[in-house]
């Protein structure tokens, strides 16, 4: 299949305007396929050949202005058109296929009940597999769909919809959208519903989720409404769209997409087991997140993938930045939960470390890559990562520290009236926030967005003349603006740290020297709220005195800034595996933050533990690990803290060496003073047997006998692919790699059970296997597929020689750029694991 370049879709623009799709799907002829009927009106606005897009399992027909077309003429993906000048009529007929990956049009059969449900996820150029289309972003158009749906079947769309007399779906016509923003659930779906501001509201599940959706419904529609408000306060356009459903689908490929008036979300998300305030935090941000896009992205579109970065960073900063706001100004009645917490210090230790990972690797590229960086939209797809999300929003939260929220939105509020409905570019939207404010918004551009890696910034401390006299050393070009907390040491409390003072400094480039009144405090934090992105360090007195008194400091977003900075000191070689993992064991027991606990915790078992250090400290890592795990799960026993609990327990659960323990909570059906366990720490539980070799395949039968889901079904998947026996990772191994029937989520699953580090010496042979069988599955099954290969089915083994086997493999020039990508950031972990362990 031909990818579609940037200078193709330039001409096609030029010599396109598109009106109107009109789009017939029949979702009744067959299990495997699907009929699209598609009539394009267009106009051409001087003689010239084009093509449209398809991707069909078979082209019946297609006419131009009523003369057929020859289907032989289609080429990949690209049926050629021959235009005059002038008004035209395209009319497409196919058959087209289901997808199992979660791209085009996602079917799905509920293993719990049987029935049936499909969604589109249209992304990039994924529109092809549902409907014929000129398939790029500045294309936009009217969109009328109808549908064919089995009885029983409700179809959500980008519009309401209702069905008409011949048993038919009809949406309401669409404003003028981008084809990749187009959307269809079709399914026998759970819904409830409501209005709000003169628009219905709907949120839908599968059948089998229905109790779980119906007891959070009030708290979904609750954060809904109050972003939905809070937006309308933000930004002077309305909600442009008619009604605005949230769909929680299966086998979801990302975290949401948003469609407008129908976003779609992984249906994980619908809790069917215990979860942390932490995690409904994170749900609520997505629930943001998306919703800003009705502005940032669906009303104002970007013109080419280029700009990617501008949807995903601004919904990024506006939905942590919203919900922050909701979330402060208090639960409205509803009990406290996660709200009165600053989401910041989540979004901190968990999203900003994710875009400090991604920035360092090889695979790093500005925030706004140059049109020549995005030639097509293969490469336009490799984009989405810790720095389009994490760092971009990281940018524009600096950005707002550096203007000022009120010109920040004067900016954003111009640049929706100039472009509403239409298409608009990075110059764009600087022009806008240039206006908007006496200072130099395009200089800072260029400075923060054009230019790759992070900053870090070195504090010098001295004491003379009565003074203490701070020097910031930058390493970078980029210019700050932060703020600096200094602490001293409580006098009344011997573990806890009061801030003595707190102040605003610009480091513009090179050295900035400033100097405070009095004695040198204990401990000095550079970025001390976490306003800009760079990484900080410390000064030897300020280190020692985080080691020993991290928990006594009185912020939890002032936590989240030194936890990172012990984070990247591990992870640049400058501190030792071992003492984070004592830091942790000081500290974590006095954490007040569950998103800080559930960061240090996660890093300490994926990185340090399983990868950082050796076979031979790894078990005495894991005993640590149980150790503060189990005195977290005694110091909650009186119930105050479920969350802590819950987190203590799954890491308990993970890091146990030893089955006894795992094997009487699984007998009883509980831990001891709780939780029970419910389906998610079941099944965790399980794994963990399955990798100690502690399980058998009957009793993973059997647990799949009483759990009968499609989270029962990857959780016996996990558990297969985790048994410690050459025939159980055989079986594996083909159903990943031999096998193209696997679903995302199962091949997900098999992958995330197969690796283990424990079972180093049994799966030895598989590293040279993967390199044999990874390219090959992925042409087969595309970038959905290639990108699970690559994240989780990735040989996790560290040693020279399977580093030596990656850099071998990248030298390949005909790998699938989503699997080449993926395998070049793993290889630099696998790379950096080494470097750590000298």
């Amino acid at each position: 299949m031909s990818v579609l370049t940037r200078d193709e879709a330039q001409t096609r623009a030029r010599l396109l305007d598109v009106q109107r799709y009109a789009i017939d799907l029949d979702l009744t002829t067959g299990e495997s396929t699907f009929t699209s009927r598609t009539a394009i009106h267009f106009t051409a606005r001087t003689a010239g050949d084009t093509f449209v897009e398809v991707k069909p399992a078979a082209l019946r027909s297609a006419t131009l202005d009523g003369a057929p077309l020859d289907p032989e003429t289609l080429t990949g993906n690209r049926l050629p058109l021959r235009l005059a000048a002038g008004p035209h009529e395209l009319h497409i007929d196919a058959i087209m296929d289901y997808s199992r990956t979660g791209e085009g049009l996602h079917r799905f059969t509920d293993p719990a009940d049987g029935e049936t449900y499909t969604y589109t996820q249209l992304f990039m150029e994924d529109v092809q597999r549902v409907f014929a289309a000129f398939d790029q972003p500045d294309l936009k158009a009217a969109f009328d769909l109808t549908v064919t749906a089995p009885n029983g079947w409700t179809v959500l769309a980008n519009g309401i919809t209702a069905q008409q007399d011949d048993g038919r779906w009809k949406a309401a016509t669409t404003p003028l959208i981008s084809t990749y923003l187009v959307a269809l659930a079709a399914g026998p779906w759970h819904s409830i519903t409501t209005e709000h501001a003169g628009l219905p509201f709907g949120l839908h599940c599968r059948r089998s989720l229905a109790p779980h959706l119906d007891a959070d419904a009030d708290e979904l529609f609750d954060i809904t409404r109050q972003c939905y408000d809070r937006y309308h306060e933000k930004f002077d356009e309305p909600y442009p769209f008619d009604s605005y459903d949230q769909a929680f689908v299966p086998e979801f490929n990302a975290g949401a997409m948003e469609n407008p008036g129908l976003v779609t979300f992984r249906d994980e998300f619908v809790y069917r087991s215990a979860v942390t305030d932490t995690e409904r935090q994170t749900r609520a941000m997505v629930i943001a997140h998306e919703m800003a896009h009705m502005w940032f992205g669906d009303l104002v579109t970007l013109q080419w993938w280029d700009d990617i970065w501008l949807n995903e960073s601004f919904a990024e900063y506006m939905g942590y930045q919203t919900l922050n706001e909701v979330a402060l100004e208090g639960p409205g009645g509803r009990p406290p939960g996660w709200r009165g917490t600053n989401t910041w210090v989540q979004f901190g230790i968990a999203r900003k470390s994710w875009g400090y990972d991604a920035d360092q690797r090889p695979s790093t590229h500005p925030v706004a890559p140059a049109p020549d960086d995005v030639p097509d939209t293969a490469s336009a797809l490799l984009n989405f990562d810790g720095i389009s999300y994490a760092k971009g929003a990281s940018a524009l939260r600096q950005l707002v520290a550096w203007l000022g929220e009120k010109d920040f939105l004067a900016g954003i509020n111009t640049h929706f009236t100039r472009h509403k409905f239409a298409n608009a570019t990075l110059a764009d939207l600087i022009d806008s926030l240039d206006a908007a404010t006496d200072r130099d918004v395009h200089t800072w551009a260029r400075q923060w967005l054009t230019t790759t890696g992070a900053d870090t910034l070195t504090p010098t401390v001295r004491e003379a003349d009565g003074a203490w006299h701070l020097t910031v050393t930058q390493h970078g070009d980029r210019p700050h603006h932060l703020t600096v907390g200094a602490y001293d040491h409580d006098p009344h409390d011997t573990t806890a740290l009061v801030r003595r003072e707190h102040f605003a400094l610009d480091v513009p480039q090179g050295d900035t020297a400033t100097a405070r009144p009095g004695r040198r405090p204990a401990l000095i934090v550079l970025n001390d709220q976490d306003l800009t992105y760079a990484k900080v360090r410390l000064d030897d007195t300020s280190a020692e005195t985080t080691l020993r008194r991290l928990s006594g400091v009185p912020d939890a977003l002032t936590r989240a800034v030194l936890w990172n900075t012990l984070r990247d000191l591990v992870r640049d070689g400058e501190l030792a595996p071992t003492t984070y993992l004592e830091t942790a064991r000081t500290h974590l027991g006095h954490e007040a933050d569950l998103a800080i606990v559930q960061g240090v915790l996660a890093f300490a078992a994926t990185h340090i533990a399983d990868r950082y250090l050796t076979g031979d400290q790894r078990p005495a890592a894991l005993t640590l690990l149980t150790d503060l795990t189990r005195d977290l799960i005694r110091r909650t026993e009186d119930g105050t803290n479920p969350g802590l609990r819950l987190t203590a327990v799954r890491h308990f659960i993970d890091a146990a060496a030893q089955p006894d323990t795992l094997r009487g909570w699984l007998e009883e059906g509980h831990v001891p003073g709780g939780p029970a366990l419910d389906p998610e720490l079941r099944w965790r539980v399980l794994t963990r047997l399955a990798v100690l070799g502690a399980t058998t395949e009957a009793e993973i039968a059997d647990h799949l006998a009483a759990d009968p889901s499609a989270t029962g079904e990857e959780g016996a998947a996990r558990c297969r692919a985790a048994l410690p026996t050459p025939t159980a990772k055989e079986a594996a191994w083909s159903a990943m790699f031999q096998s193209d029937t696997l679903s995302n989520y199962l091949f997900t699953a098999t992958a995330q059970g197969f690796w283990q580090p424990e079972q180093s010496d049994l799966l030895q042979p598989y590293v040279a296997r993967y390199y044999q069988d990874a390219g090959p599955l992925a042409d087969r099954r595309g970038p959905a597929i290639a990108e699970a290969v690559g994240r989780y089915a990735f040989p996790t083994p560290v040693d020279a020689d399977a580093l030596r086997l990656g850099e071998t493999f990248l030298a390949r020039t005909d790998l699938l750029p989503a699997l080449r990508r993926k395998l070049i950031d793993q290889v630099d972990d696998l790379r950096r694991a080494l470097n750590v362990r000298g």
